[in-house]
């Protein structure tokens, strides 16, 4: 059977992590990685005797032996290198987020598509077994119709230069909010700040966002740097239950509480009771397989297969129009319409 042969572009936080997964998959082999730094490169062979390395981007980027290229650069550069990968007829996976701007987006969905080829970004958290059965709960309707999320992703650093803190933790939980609720954004409102700087054009290291779906869903994020915990905790909040998603929390990643308000019919009227709903609660077993395996498992399978990726270029362009709204917000001092 065809291997997919795969080069890798650059090798700092993410980079290993993806080169080590790709390793996992039958039909893939790693051909080489590109990274500037020297002592990334010595690390690589150090972990995968025999891999081939260079210091220079390009040359992956034209070889005839590699048929998919993985970005895992700086976001400034993803449309860059994406773009030429895809131009020299060449399967694409873009570390998050898939671009700087929505025209880019735009352009590499275009080139994609023109091309014949896949495109698709690390949205890593949609290919969780979590997420992936709090998406089956709530379409089952146990929880009722969802009324609000309201997300935490929370730790201190890592400070980053080039992206601020909505641009590097919120890709993560927009793409989640995308893949659980599927609704547009219809406006958005979002307030930030950077109270330690690190030189000139020091980004926001911590930022509340508020997110309004077309469908009436209430979507609020905590993001930040500045944290001495670590904390990845979403809440779903239904009408009849309400669902608590903490991945950090590997026994019970998801408790469902049937607890709320209950609401009684007085002729026309309605009213809450005195007394709440206090039900059980249950934490079912979640698939404890890494779901930045299942992702780079399903880069390689739609790569060879031509199969639409779950977290294809469409769904960057709708992490990356998210991104967008909320630097809109910040520069506005209000609320942006999103739609």
């Amino acid at each position: 059977m065809k291997k997919l042969r795969v080069g890798i572009l650059g090798y700092g936080y993410w980079g290993p992590n993806l080169v080590r997964n790709l390793y996992k998959v039958s039909d893939c082999q790693v051909v080489a990685i590109a990274d500037n730094d020297q002592r990334r490169l010595d690390a690589a062979v150090i972990a995968h005797p025999g891999l081939e390395t260079s210091s220079d981007a390009q040359e992956l980027l034209y070889r005839n032996d590699i048929d998919a290229i993985v970005v895992a650069t700086p976001p400034s550069t993803h449309y860059l290198l994406a773009s030429i990968a895809l131009e020299n007829g060449k399967h694409v996976l873009v570390e998050k987020p898939l671009s700087r701007s929505i025209d880019e987006a735009k352009s590499l969905i275009d080139m994609a598509k023109r091309y014949k080829l896949t495109l698709m970004v690390d949205h890593t958290f949609v290919y969780s077994g979590a997420v992936r059965m709090i998406r089956d709960i709530i379409s089952s309707g146990e929880l009722g119709d969802v009324w609000y999320v309201d997300a935490v992703r929370i730790n201190l650093g890592l400070f980053q230069r080039d992206v601020n803190v909505i641009q590097d933790l919120g890709p993560h939980d927009f793409s989640i909010l995308n893949y659980l609720i599927q609704s547009e954004p219809k406006t958005v409102s979002a307030v930030g700040i950077a109270p330690v700087e690190y030189g000139s054009g020091t980004p926001i290291s911590l930022a509340y966002l508020t997110v309004r779906l077309a469908n009436g869903v209430l979507a609020q994020f905590h993001l930040s740097w500045l944290s001495p915990v670590k904390i990845r905790r979403m809440l779903i909040g239904g009408s009849q239950k309400t669902l608590v998603y903490d991945h950090l929390d590997p026994d019970h990643q998801i408790k469902i509480y049937d607890k709320g308000l209950e609401t009684i019919t007085e002729g026309d009227r309605r009213r809450l009771l005195s007394e709440r709903r206090i039900g059980d609660m249950y934490a079912p077993k979640v698939d404890q397989t890494e779901p930045l395996e299942q992702m780079c498992q399903h880069f390689v399978e739609c790569a060879l297969s031509g199969k639409t990726p779950l977290s294809d270029g469409v769904d960057g362009l709708k992490v990356v129009r998210l991104i967008d709204a909320t630097i809109q917000s910040l520069d506005q001092g209000g609320a942006v319409i999103a739609l």
